[in-house]
């Protein structure tokens, strides 16, 4: 009971440090994406790579976005490392699917990329590329938020309250804050099916 309780309390905690006009402003920027008919790019590893691809389905099939991830495609994703190198991977990636300053690339990773550590070094690269072609950055990361809270356009840093559980907070937040950016009435286009059922 004790560990359970610590943990649902540091949750509490966190709520309450996240500001709401950060998450908002997500949402404006998305938002003026869509209106440009933009894409948006989820990149992730490990956790990061899972939360991706299943907000890839929320924003295409709640909020009426474009989107994609690299980790949709194993075969592509593995190809890619061994010709280009793990590094790389995200960046070809990227001018593979012709990014552009209409689009977006959404960042879900818990320290959010450092070169100089050797950390996320395939993040790192494709945003550099991102901010190159003139594309909006936005994250969702964890302790000091690494290079994409450095450089990107909208961001949430899950605050930490705890220095042992950083990863399955930022990772259960990035869940959290993406479920409500797509169910925010500026963003969704589509009833989500189990609250249209439950309306009489």
């Amino acid at each position: 009971m004790v560990y359970s309780n610590e943990y649902l309390a540091e949750v509490k905690l966190i709520v309450d440090r996240i500001d709401p006009k950060i998450i908002e402003g997500m949402v404006d920027l998305i938002v003026d994406i869509r209106k440009r008919e933009g894409r948006l790019f989820f990149l992730g590893v490990g956790g990061g790579a899972g939360n991706a691809s299943h907000a890839v389905n929320d924003f295409r099939k709640i909020a009426g976005i474009e989107s994609y991830s690299p980790c949709d495609n194993v075969s592509e994703l593995t190809a890619r490392t061994n010709d280009d190198g793990w590094e790389k991977v995200f960046i070809e990636w990227l001018k593979g699917c012709k990014l552009n300053k209409n689009d977006g690339v959404f960042v879900f990773s818990v320290g959010g990329g450092n070169v100089e550590k050797n950390i996320s070094a395939n993040i790192v690269r494709a945003l550099e590329y991102a901010k190159v072609v003139g594309a909006k950055i936005l994250g969702i990361v964890g302790r000091d938020g690494g290079y994409t809270a450095q450089i990107a356009d909208a961001c949430v840093i899950v605050p930490t309250v705890n220095p042992n559980t950083v990863t399955p907070h930022t990772e259960s937040f990035q869940g959290v804050i993406w479920h409500l950016i797509v169910s925010h009435p500026k963003m969704r286009v589509s009833e989500m099916k189990w609250e249209s059922t439950g309306r009489k």
